[in-house]
């Protein structure tokens, strides 16, 4: 009978307060759990990244919001899971925080992980036969012309584009 309430007791706590239960622990959920932000750190309002855009503009636009921690790699790996959103939050979540040993590690591992973005994006001949749906002005698809054309591999350089973009206009 003892056996048995000792048993139902653990099982309790289990239940109660997550005691017991694997990688529930402080070290197993967070990133860089020894480190603390610097008093009086407000963390920036990060641009978010949800996995539809380019991971490197990402991680530049990211990191360059940073300046106030003193480049401090550890602080870098703990905030970056706040500027993700979309099926890139539950990839980070999924990961073993351990496993990163750096920030280069943390980042290469994005870049892996969200690198199809930028292997396929639009060519140049997507963006030549892009056309005018009916049911946009010339304004709107000018703009989103424009917007797909920003996204080509290589980079398109500005006479080309209009180039391209008269191109595209023609019926």
């Amino acid at each position: 009978m003892a056996e048995e309430l000792k048993k139902l007791n653990a099982r309790v706590q289990n239940v109660k307060g997550g005691k017991g239960v694997e990688g529930l622990n402080n070290e197993d959920l967070c990133i860089q759990p020894d480190v603390e932000l610097p008093e009086g750190y407000k963390p920036p309002k990060f641009e978010m990244f949800d996995e539809t855009g380019d991971p490197k503009v990402h991680l530049r636009t990211y990191y360059d919001k940073l300046v106030g921690i003193g480049w401090d790699k550890r602080i870098s790996m703990k905030l970056f899971m706040r500027s993700l959103t979309g099926d890139a939050l539950p990839w980070c979540i999924s990961q073993n925080p351990n496993k990163w040993v750096n920030w280069v590690s943390m980042a290469s591992d994005f870049m892996d992980q969200i690198r199809f973005n930028t292997e396929n994006a639009p060519g140049i001949f997507y963006i030549q036969n892009l056309k005018k749906k009916p049911s946009e002005t010339f304004c709107e698809y000018a703009t989103r012309w424009r917007s797909e054309a920003a996204k080509v591999r290589p980079v398109l350089k500005e006479e080309q584009m209009n180039k391209f973009f008269v191109k595209a206009q023609d019926p």
